[in-house]
């Protein structure tokens, strides 16, 4: 085991050095499909955060601004939970 650089120039930890293409999601083919997942959850993230605040639903706004689901609970938000109710007359 080898300690000269934290970089990796010299150090080899397990057989893998740490360089930035050697980590899960930087790699050539990984880092495009991190980047989709991270657009994909920012729009749908900036959509339901809009809406919440708008319709001045602070609750929902601190948990959809803190949960990271890539998406899916903003999507639930946006198409489910943030409709009117109907009224029963």
């Amino acid at each position: 085991m080898m300690w000269n650089n934290w970089w990796g120039e010299s150090a080899n930890w397990g057989g893998m050095g740490w360089h930035m293409a050697n980590w899960p999601g930087f790699g050539f083919g990984w880092g495009f499909v991190f980047m989709a997942i991270v657009i994909w959850s920012l729009v749908w993230k900036g959509l339901a955060l809009w809406k919440s605040a708008r319709k001045g639903q602070n609750v929902w706004f601190v948990v959809l601004l803190v949960a990271n689901t890539a998406g899916i609970l903003d999507i639930l938000y946006l198409y489910v939970f943030s409709k009117k109710p109907k009224s029963v007359e």
